[in-house]
């Protein structure tokens, strides 16, 4: 008889544990066959294998994507401002996500940030973006902590010059 639940998915240990006894053709062929389910997990692959290597080669690209990004969007209303932003933060956490690094996501956020800041028309008439601002802002001081003292002392002084202090 079959049955009408889905598949259970395995605990990463599990995995780990199947994928040692795999050979190195077998992980390729895994390896490909995942990236063809989700954009994803070929964006995530794409980074893995071309752009981790050269981590401010990468971070410069995001930088460009998010400028990209912010011209693009509809400054009519707020509403539709509210709207493409959220998206473009949404796309900034993925493009966080894969790099694992925290100097690089408190560089992309504060990144962010100021452009959202310098943003035309001014952010400062609408209540949800501020709070979108001050929420990152926060993040980036909660994750500030957590890095080399050299690294915080240089976010601080960022922090100071764009005035978010």
């Amino acid at each position: 008889m079959i049955s009408n639940l889905p598949m259970k998915t395995a605990t990463v240990t599990q995995l780990k544990k199947e994928l040692q006894y795999r050979s190195t053709d077998e992980l390729l062929e895994l390896c490909l066959r995942l990236s063809r389910f989700k954009k994803e997990n070929k964006e995530l692959l794409t980074y893995l294998l071309f752009e981790s290597q050269d981590e401010v080669g990468y971070v410069d690209s995001v930088k460009r994507e998010i400028d990209t990004q912010l011209e693009a969007i509809n400054t009519k209303n707020y509403y539709w401002m509210r709207k493409s932003i959220r998206k473009i933060l949404k796309n900034l956490k993925k493009y966080i996500r894969y790099s694992l690094k925290k100097e690089t996501e408190v560089e992309l956020l504060l990144y962010f940030c100021v452009q959202l800041k310098n943003l035309e028309p001014t952010i400062k008439r609408d209540k949800t973006l501020l709070n979108i601002l001050e929420r990152q802002l926060a993040f980036i001081h909660k994750k500030i902590e957590t890095l080399h003292e050299d690294l915080q002392y240089d976010f601080r002084l960022q922090l100071e010059e764009e005035g978010f202090v």
